[in-house]
């Protein structure tokens, strides 16, 4: 992640805009009601073809949603503020996953305890990536037009897995188990931080990462560029020590999304999203209905890409899930949809997936036969949406609410007949149904 020059804060790195995707956010009041289906206004749109759920079509399994904290960069979350992230109560996000930096300076290490030891207490998994090795290990050299380009010392490559292994157990001694370490944050973006080859990052998994006392995550290209991971996948050394294939989502499109060499040759291996913000950095989350691309990206991620982790860039942010004064925003309102109630070992399974246009559908399965489904209306108008329960006895479905007015509202329950049910989708929201 870079951060832009709007997103520069004391202490923090402040580099030119690059990325054409980039972003921007506001901070516009955000109303909570409960808002009944039926009472929902609007002329529905002709009749939506059903979406069929089938259990047994099961897909990959979910680890979790969550976000960043950089506490070098901006400044930490508070107490509260960890526990309406990490939290799964009322007026929380319900993020299972943080993502904390490797700092180089070991000085650093001890700032960004606090809020992974209080998500850890929480429930979440913690997972961390470096943006540099310490200052001794590094080299400077010409890459291109960049004179300063910086990259591991080749005779390095040894003592960087062990400054890595360093802060799994000084986290582990600090009361927080990593699930998993990364090898490079952006090692194709690396302006302003440490570049790495292809060639380098397969060497690295080969000879080196066997030897880190965590699960290990690479390359996270920052677009998802497919021609820096293949030789990962291509070559069974290096993949025997990768264990989750790390990818960011700037700017790529989702015909892009899907990987079928990582389907191929990744078995066993998990597909996580580690960082992004959409449309852009730039604009209030409580724009809507732009806030909207925000719940169609994560239903791309994980029904195109089939990402089984999506994780935003800053938590706290004035574009990000939770705006500065705390308050959930509209964009976060779209994870929780996703957040709050596909939790960890809840499997996706197969449902109709885009049943008309502007409408995205998916599913997933949690402990025992409870059913989740995300239904986003990006459309102006109101629907009825037909939805069929393959091999499923539950009577009735919950459901919650955002649109233009509300967060995450409950609605009318809503009876299921037959293995069917209908839900209203206002137009411009988001909508989760729970069976049981």
């Amino acid at each position: 992640m870079t951060l832009r020059r709007d997103e520069s804060t004391p202490g923090g790195p402040a580099s030119p805009s690059r990325r054409s995707v980039l972003a921007t956010m506001g901070a516009l009041p955000v109303l909570v009601s409960a808002t009944s289906a039926a009472s929902a206004s609007g002329v529905p749109s002709a009749a939506a073809a059903d979406v069929v759920v089938d259990p047994s079509a099961v897909r990959q399994t979910i680890r979790g949603f969550g976000g960043m904290n950089h506490t070098v960069w901006i400044s930490d979350l508070t107490p509260a503020q960890r526990d309406t992230a990490f939290g799964n109560g009322e007026g929380q996000l319900g993020f299972s996953v943080l993502r904390i930096p490797v700092h180089e300076d070991r000085a650093n290490w001890s700032r960004e305890v606090a809020t992974a030891r209080r998500a850890a207490e929480l429930g979440a998994t913690v997972i961390a990536s470096p943006w540099n090795p310490p200052a001794q290990m590094v080299e400077i050299f010409v890459r291109g037009s960049q004179t300063d380009a910086r990259r591991l010392r080749y005779d390095m490559y040894g003592a960087y897995a062990q400054h890595l292994n360093d802060f799994v157990g000084f986290m582990r001694n600090n009361g927080v188990s990593l699930y998993a370490v990364s090898v490079q944050n952006e090692p194709d973006y690396a302006h302003d931080w440490t570049w790495w080859t292809p060639a380098e990052m397969v060497r690295f998994l080969r000879e080196n990462a066997g030897s880190i006392s965590t699960r290990v995550i690479a390359p996270e290209s920052f677009q998802y560029v497919k021609s820096f991971s293949d030789p990962i996948l291509n070559n069974p050394e290096a993949l025997a020590n990768l264990d989750i294939l790390g990818a960011h989502l700037y700017g790529t499109q989702y015909q892009n999304f899907p990987y079928p060499l990582f389907k191929q040759r990744g078995g066993g291996k998990e597909l996580w999203m580690t960082e992004v913000y959409h449309p852009n950095s730039s604009d209030s989350a409580d724009l809507w209905p732009q806030a909207l691309d925000v719940g169609e990206h994560i239903h791309r991620a994980l029904v195109d890409a089939e990402f089984q982790a999506y994780v935003w860039w800053y938590i706290r942010r004035g574009y990000g899930p939770m705006r500065e004064d705390g308050r959930i925003s509209k964009r976060g309102a779209n994870m929780a949809h996703f957040s709050k109630f596909v939790r960890p070992g809840h499997v996706r399974i197969e449902a109709t997936s885009n049943p008309q246009s502007n409408v995205y559908t998916s599913a997933y399965r949690g402990g025992g036969s409870q059913i989740v489904i995300v239904a986003i209306n990006k459309g102006a108008s109101p629907l009825s949406q037909p939805f069929t329960l393959r091999n499923n006895s539950s009577s009735g479905v919950s459901s919650w609410l955002t649109d233009a007015s509300s967060n995450l509202a409950p609605q009318d329950r809503i009876s299921i007949s037959g293995g069917s049910f209908t839900g209203w989708l206002p137009a411009h929201s988001v909508t989760t149904f729970v069976t049981g």
